[in-house]
């Protein structure tokens, strides 16, 4: 494209030769554009004094086609861009989506029209500027939210830290989409618990590993009652045993003072994870609790290495961390006090096991089963 022909040449065609005329000018124009690797200032300038009354002349239909024809280059300028967003119809998001690159101005404009699938187009993309985060955040949206939990580029920190942390106990899939994250502290999905999958579940615990915790205030509860730590492993593995789940939840209900369908969620959840909760927030150790996770649980497949990975949370995760999770299960903490400095996540250096301690753990914990497998034989007999 050696450069475009006088403003009032295309005037006069727009004149004399009718709309079908104007439209493919339009259409032809902005391919010829697109295709054009490095146009200059000068040609920029000049094709958008063409392409201006173009668009308002064309028909709908040949808008729509010639924006997206236009959206393809990767040398538009921000009244361009203008032009691309206010023509291009239902491919927007589209066009939001794959561009090259954005000016703020283009993205502020689209998220001023309060359009939730431009909105949710625009979050995915990974050069959003502060003040484009900014209106973004503010938008009531799930579909936004949903693209913001997914965005890598995006720090969670500060402010937006604690809105995806509110998001997700009120959506499960931005929930879900924050668990799959290395770089957003499980922790704060502790209210979404039940909404997460068994592995996630286990990250949320394992991020209170070695944490310290604010003041649960279920702690006082669960510190007045009368209740003995082998007492209540003994009637919940009866229980399970038993297959009698209608019971374990009026017993959870009972000595927690979670909601009852809560405690049927817990009875009912043959992962374990929160059942370990439960258990350790009373301060039940690995040798009890193990016992009752066997009852409780079904790992058909590797059912040693789920429990020699809840072996490790018993010693990891504090009783006082579990009521805390519990607590919040009600709703009675504000979980972005996790964020202070004095309750910052354990941070270990990684660990290299060889292939006899990960032996030696698995053998104890299959002997475990097998011993109490034969206990509960002589039991029945």
């Amino acid at each position: 494209m050696a450069g475009f022909q006088p403003y009032d040449t295309f005037q006069q065609m727009i004149e004399t030769g009718g709309l079908d005329r104007t439209n493919t000018l339009l259409v032809a124009a902005c391919d010829a554009f697109a295709r054009r690797s490095k146009p200059t200032a000068a040609e920029t300038e000049q094709f958008l004094a063409l392409v201006d009354r173009l668009f308002a002349a064309g028909s709908p239909a040949a808008r729509s086609k010639a924006a997206a024809t236009l959206g393809r280059s990767d040398s538009l300028s921000p009244e361009l861009e203008a032009l691309v967003v206010a023509n291009i119809g239902s491919d927007l998001p589209d066009f939001l989506v794959a561009a090259t690159r954005l000016s703020e101005a283009t993205m502020l404009g689209v998220v001023s029209t309060g359009d939730v699938l431009a909105g949710a187009a625009l979050a995915r993309r990974s050069d959003l500027t502060n003040p484009v985060l900014a209106r973004l955040f503010q938008m009531n949206s799930r579909k936004v939210y949903r693209a913001l939990a997914t965005n890598t580029a995006i720090r969670p920190s500060g402010a937006y830290l604690g809105a995806l942390a509110r998001a997700a106990q009120m959506d499960h899939q931005v929930a879900w989409s924050l668990a799959a994250r290395d770089d957003f502290d499980a922790a704060l999905l502790a209210p979404a618990f039940f909404d997460l999958n068994e592995a996630d579940r286990l990250k949320v615990i394992s991020a209170f590993a070695r944490r310290p915790t604010p003041e649960a205030p279920i702690r006082r509860t669960l510190e007045q009652l009368t209740v003995a730590i082998d007492e209540l492993t003994r009637a919940l593995m009866k229980l399970f045993s038993e297959n009698r789940r209608p019971e374990v939840t009026r017993l959870l209900h009972q000595i927690t003072g979670l909601d009852e369908v809560r405690c049927g969620q817990i009875a009912h959840d043959s992962s374990g994870a929160a059942l370990f909760v439960i258990l350790r927030g009373f301060g039940c150790r690995a040798a009890d609790g193990l016992k009752v996770l066997i009852h409780a649980t079904a790992h058909d497949t590797d059912r040693s290495a789920a429990l020699a990975t809840f072996s490790e949370l018993f010693d990891s995760v504090s009783a006082d961390a579990c009521a805390y999770l519990m607590s919040s299960w009600r709703g009675e903490v504000n979980l972005l006090d996790l964020g202070k400095p004095e309750f910052a996540p354990f941070r270990a250096e990684p660990v290299r096991r060889t292939r006899t301690g990960l032996a030696t753990r698995t053998v104890g914990v299959e002997a475990a089963i097998e011993a109490l497998g034969k206990l509960s034989t002589r039991r029945a007999s």
